[in-house]
């Protein structure tokens, strides 16, 4: 049986691990089979430059901090060697970033996770990790708008270059045969 200090010093390391994924945007679980230390140092580099972390914590801890919360969803996906991707910030550049870790891994794999609050399977993060950038999205946006406005000035340059020269915009009348 293990000591009243061991206890205390679990539990407080459950309510510590708790409080931090109530605060957290991204909670991603990891099966990190297969990969190295250097492999391993690079990612936790990458994740952290997108002001994420990169954890490895035993199953138990992570489903008794989740219960602790409340969250029940992933009890089923706390099986083998889990690693736990969080996020405080931006969820999807730290998603990108496993997802495509995974791809270059055969054997990491993304098992789940919560994003915003909401239980997210394996498939809707690599979908949502695939989305390009809010960047991205922006000036594809605004590559359209402009397209658009410039359509629209040369339709209206058009019509100026027509009244200029005096051009009647009315169709000629069709000659009977």
């Amino acid at each position: 049986m293990a000591s009243e200090k061991i206890i205390k010093q679990k539990e407080a390391e459950i309510k510590e691990l708790a409080e931090q994924f109530k605060s957290d945007k991204l909670i991603l679980l990891v099966d990190y089979r297969g990969i190295n230390v250097e492999q391993v140092t690079k990612l936790r580099s990458d994740l952290r430059n997108s002001n994420a972390s990169y954890k490895v914590i035993k199953n138990n801890i992570i489903k008794r901090a989740l219960n602790l919360n409340g969250e029940n969803g992933l009890d089923a996906l706390l099986e083998g060697p889990t690693a736990v991707v969080t996020s405080k910030e931006d969820y999807l550049e730290a998603s990108k970033i496993i997802y495509k870790f995974s791809k270059d891994n055969d054997f990491y794999k993304i098992k789940g996770g919560i994003i915003d609050g909401k239980v997210m399977t394996a498939e809707e993060i690599i979908a949502i990790a695939k989305l390009p950038s809010r960047d991205t999205l922006l000036s594809m946006l605004a590559g359209a708008l402009l397209a658009n406005i410039q359509k629209f000035a040369v339709a209206l340059d058009q019509v100026r270059i027509q009244k200029e020269s005096g051009a009647e915009t009315e169709t000629a009348p069709v000659a009977e045969a």
